[in-house]
Order: structure tokens, then C-alpha cells, then sequence
């Protein structure tokens, strides 16, 4: 094994064991009641208490493990490290969510080795649902193997997005999405992004596209699509935020012309 490779591993190693607890604290919170603890962009865009002490628990864990590493999380201010290895953690992907008691939530760890994330995990908390992947190794889904579905027509696709919790950017979303819907076979908004990039990595979905989601939201879930044979590719959104498409490699230029056609970018 390379050293890389033996790098990546031991990366994915921790990140598995300290989403996973991430996870369990997360589930534990959410069967109580939920309160909201702050808003971030907007009156809309909230935090919880149990974002913040999922990324409490992340941010210990892995510095203890490994001091001289850098971490970015969602919640908290940057930690500069000199390792050249930087962790970067979304305590809980799908915040709304998980305040209304819904399932779609998740919490994301991804490893960067020089800037190219080589580990990221994802864990689906109310499934149990663990995707994985590290940058020279197979994507999976709890140990086992994923792929990108097969090859489709643009309208026989089933293409994923979300919305900014900005209300003038998420008005030009939704005339994007609305142009683009009848293109396709439908349209799914699960309110989290790294769960929408599992499900194309596990052949769920066909695409994903939306404006504003920041690295902690497809740090991760972007390395499992990937390795699955998925592509991901940022481009300027329409609203003026950076915009994320993913999906196959095969067809995606014909998802990307839709996308472009539809109005979701600002080129």
C-alpha cells in the first residue's frame, strides 16, 4: 500500500468512528424537543443546539487524535494546523429537518490531504446509513459497493435540488427549477445536500443541481458521487453563489446543457 493510500485509509478509519458518534449524539438530541439556538444568513437559516454540540464532539475528537491538523466546521471558528491535513465537518446536513422531526439529515466528515479531499463519510442518522469513500478506493454504502445508475434520457431522469435561505436567491432558483422540470422526469428537494450526493453515487438519483451550498455540505458526499462514477463540477450560480451539478459521468454534459438552459447559472 502506498503511502497515500495508507494515509487515506487511516483518515477514513477516524472519520468513520467520529461521525458515527457525531451520528449517535445527533439521534439521541433529536428524540427530545428540538429548540432553535441561533440563525445564520437569514431568519430562516438556524442552528440548534445539537449542531452545536455535534461539532463540539468532532472538533475534540479529531484534534486529540491528530493535533497538528487543520479543521473547518459549520459551526465554529477555523483551526489552522501545520500537518498539511485538514478535516472539514457539517455537524448536521439537513438542519430544518431535523428541527421538524424529518429524516433527511445527516452529518458529513471529509479528510483534505493538500487542498484534495482522500476521506469523507457520511451518516444518514435517522437510517444508520454510512456512505464512505476515500480517493483511491471504492464508494460504499454500510461496506458495500456503489455505482451511479445507468445510462437514461434527460427526461427519464430524476434530477435533485435545493434552495438558499436567501429569499432573493432562492426566487431565481425556483424559476430555474420550474424551466427545468419539464425536461425532466421529476424534481426531489430533500433539504440535504449530502445525502442528495450519496443517492446519485447509489443510483437513486440521476442529478443534483443548487446554488449556495457551502464545502461542508459536499466535501464528502462529493468524494463517495465521485468514486461512484459520478461527476461534480462548480460553476457561477445565477443568484451570484457558486453553484453545484452532479451527476453520471455518462450524460452529464446533456444534465449540464439542461441545467445552463434552465437558468441555474450566471454565465
Amino acid at each position: 500500500m502506498s503511502t497515500a493510500a495508507a494515509t487515506s485509509a487511516a483518515l477514513l478509519e477516524l472519520a468513520l468512528d467520529v461521525a458515527q458518534e457525531a451520528a449517535a449524539l445527533v439521534r439521541e438530541r433529536g428524540a427530545g424537543t428540538v429548540e432553535v439556538a441561533a440563525t445564520k444568513s437569514s431568519d430562516i437559516d438556524v442552528v440548534t443546539a445539537a449542531d452545536r454540540a455535534s461539532e463540539e464532539l468532532i472538533r475534540a475528537r479529531i484534534l486529540a487524535a491528530r493535533p497538528d491538523d487543520a479543521f473547518l466546521g459549520e459551526e465554529g471558528d477555523d483551526v489552522a494546523g501545520t500537518s498539511g491535513v485538514r478535516w472539514i465537518a457539517d455537524p448536521i446536513d439537513g438542519t430544518v429537518n431535523f428541527l421538524y422531526g424529518l429524516p433527511e439529515h445527516a452529518v458529513s466528515l471529509a479528510a483534505e490531504v493538500d487542498g484534495e479531499v482522500v476521506a469523507g463519510v457520511v451518516v444518514a442518522v435517522a437510517a444508520g446509513e454510512v456512505y464512505a469513500a476515500t480517493a483511491d478506493g471504492p464508494a460504499t454504502r454500510d461496506g458495500r459497493p456503489l455505482s451511479v445508475r445507468g445510462p437514461a434520457p434527460l427526461g427519464q431522469r430524476l434530477v435533485a435540488t435545493g434552495f438558499s435561505y436567501v429569499r432573493e436567491v432562492r426566487a431565481v432558483q425556483g424559476a430555474a427549477v420550474a424551466r427545468l422540470l419539464p425536461q425532466v422526469r421529476d424534481i426531489r428537494r430533500s433539504g440535504s445536500c449530502a445525502l442528495d450526493l450519496c443517492r446519485v453515487a447509489a443510483g437513486s438519483l440521476d442529478g443534483y443541481v443548487e446554488e449556495g451550498v457551502e464545502l461542508w455540505d459536499h466535501a464528502a458526499a462529493g468524494l463517495v458521487a465521485r468514486r461512484a462514477g459520478a461527476r461534480l463540477e462548480h460553476l457561477p450560480g445565477a443568484g451570484g453563489k457558486d453553484l453545484v451539478v452532479c451527476g453520471p459521468d455518462h450524460g452529464f454534459g446533456e444534465l449540464l446543457a439542461a441545467v445552463r438552459d434552465a437558468g441555474f447559472t450566471g454565465e
